[in-house]
């Protein structure tokens, strides 16, 4: 029997890391398979950049909320329908990342991706189609709502099938490149996701004119098809993942005891990372109506409330680039805690300077200095915490694993847009109202970044492999028979040689 500290953080021994060696050079290490440079990368895109479409398709309701706000002004200041519109898409992302969790452990990661991928494109052109009972708003504002929960669904798809085989993937690449291969195709699409959207919205809107807004939102939200159907062709193209086809427990049962006993604290401190982050990340939108509203006033055009949050919108994407690489560099547990205390220390200061910041001739800081407070939090764990998800568990289970993870992430969003608007509803003062958020924030980013030094594992570039050897070695320590593990017959060969050599030592 191992003890808990082996059985929580599998740390390696001198006897394990021998083992480990003598099992990567029988198996042939991922990055050994006889493949060519563009190979080995395109599973990387295919799996991984469909996330564009989670960050297009959440960001561009924002935009269409605004356009039906003013279309429907009645319906909207009578229900809760702008609030259902924005938030559904969570909810269905949330049992999306459940179910596809699931079946991409147990059947197949790519027909998992595929089916997510054909969900996207079908809700995602229902909704721009979306037409009410009878004509009616309401009829209209319910259907929508209604293909937006099933749309969140497909997106959820794209987090334990597609982030997962893109992981998979870059095990085929070369060594000191893998985790920004793996982040420049999930976060940086979905930030490049947010930032399209804006700006597609507002081209529209001026295209169409103010006077046409019936058309332009169902503009912004049909292009939205045009991500996922344009990597159709190629992830009907894709293979499983060399790991998952060495790895896969679809042709034997899961022993979930063992599982939740090896894996249930990583998972628990993943969980909470990405919670928090989720939590400060979706409901800082907060503050872009302060911000545009100190710029232009009540009375401004649509076409330059949309283009203002162009630049909000863009302090994303030097900070989840930087991270990238960084990543490689220092590591992605470094560099997540790096970048949750460097924003924590920013949005302090914001939270003591907000008198100041708010007021009007002081805009163009507030400005620079929330951006930064944006760019730190893709930085560090918008980059890192799904790279982290997707390596600190084996193979066997990563779907399951990143899926619930994932999943407590968008629950955290959905919390924290509602739990941050509460509190500046219950501010006694307006200036309190601006600054109790970033306390908040910046609090639960350094206990984040507490969590990250202390509790998690190092992750290196070979930790895939490294991790589906441990998680063999327990389970077979614990009784559990591997040689039926994987697609292919290497678990039988692996078990036997082991044990040989064992004995022979």
């Amino acid at each position: 029997m191992t003890t808990k500290a082996e059985e929580v953080s599998a740390q390696s021994t001198p006897s394990a890391e021998r083992d480990t060696a003598r099992d990567t050079e029988r198996r042939g290490s991922l990055a050994a398979t006889e493949k060519g440079r563009w190979e080995r990368l395109w599973p990387v895109i295919a799996c991984g950049a469909g996330l564009f479409s989670d960050g297009y398709l959440n960001n561009v309701i924002g935009p269409v909320n605004t356009i039906l706000a003013r279309i429907y002004a009645k319906e909207y200041s009578t229900s809760r329908a702008q609030a259902n519109v924005t938030s559904i898409t969570f909810v269905g992302t949330v049992v999306g990342m459940l179910f596809f969790g699931y079946t991409s452990d147990h059947f197949s990661r790519k027909w998992s991706l595929f089916t997510s991928t054909i969900i996207i494109l079908i809700f995602a052109a229902l909704g721009a189609g979306a037409y009410g009972a009878g004509g009616s708003a309401g009829g209209l504002l319910a259907a929508l709502v209604a293909y937006r929960f099933f749309l969140g669904i497909g997106i959820g798809g794209e987090y334990p099938a597609g982030s997962v085989g893109c992981a998979e993937s870059t095990g085929e690449l070369k060594a000191g490149t893998r985790n920004r291969w793996f982040i420049l195709f999930t976060n940086v699409m979905i930030d490049f996701g947010y930032v399209v959207a804006i700006i597609v919205a507002t081209i529209v809107v001026v295209a169409c004119g103010e006077n046409h807004l019936r058309a332009a939102w169902r503009i912004c939200l049909a292009l939205g098809v045009i991500p996922p159907l344009s990597l159709l062709y190629l992830r009907l193209k894709l293979q499983e993942p060399e790991a998952f086809q060495r790895e896969s427990m679809t042709q034997t049962k899961t022993p979930w005891m063992l599982v939740i006993k090896f894996y249930w604290y990583r998972l628990l401190i993943v969980s909470v990372i990405w919670f928090i982050y989720d939590f400060s990340a979706y409901s800082f939108g907060i503050y872009s109506p302060v911000i545009l509203g100190n710029l232009l006033g009540e009375s401004a055009p649509l076409w330059k409330n949309l283009a203002w949050n162009i630049l909000i919108n863009f302090f994303y994407m030097p900070g989840c680039l930087a991270g990238a690489f960084t990543a490689d560099r220092l590591g992605p547990k470094k560099t997540l805690a790096i970048g949750v205390i460097a924003q924590a220390i920013v949005g302090f200061i914001m939270a003591g300077c907000y008198p100041y910041l708010n007021k009007p001739e002081n805009v163009a800081g507030f400005v620079v200095v929330y951006g930064l407070f944006l760019a730190l939090g893709e930085f560090g764990p918008g980059d890192c915490i799904g790279l982290i998800a997707s390596k600190t568990c084996a193979t066997s289970v990563r779907g399951q694993y990143y899926g619930i993870a994932a999943a407590l992430g968008k629950i955290g969003a959905f919390a924290g847009s509602y739990a941050l608007d509460s509190l500046q509803r219950s501010a006694p003062t307006a200036t309190a109202k601006g600054q109790y958020p970033f306390w908040v924030a910046s609090s639960l980013a350094v206990f984040a970044g507490a969590l990250a030094i202390f509790a998690l594992p190092k992750i290196g570039q070979d930790t895939i492999e490294t991790e589906d050897i441990r998680f063999r070695e327990y389970l077979e320590r614990n009784g559990y028979d591997t040689s039926k593990m994987g697609l292919k017959s290497v678990g039988s060969e692996d078990s036997v040689g082991r044990e040989e050599e064992r004995k022979a030592e």
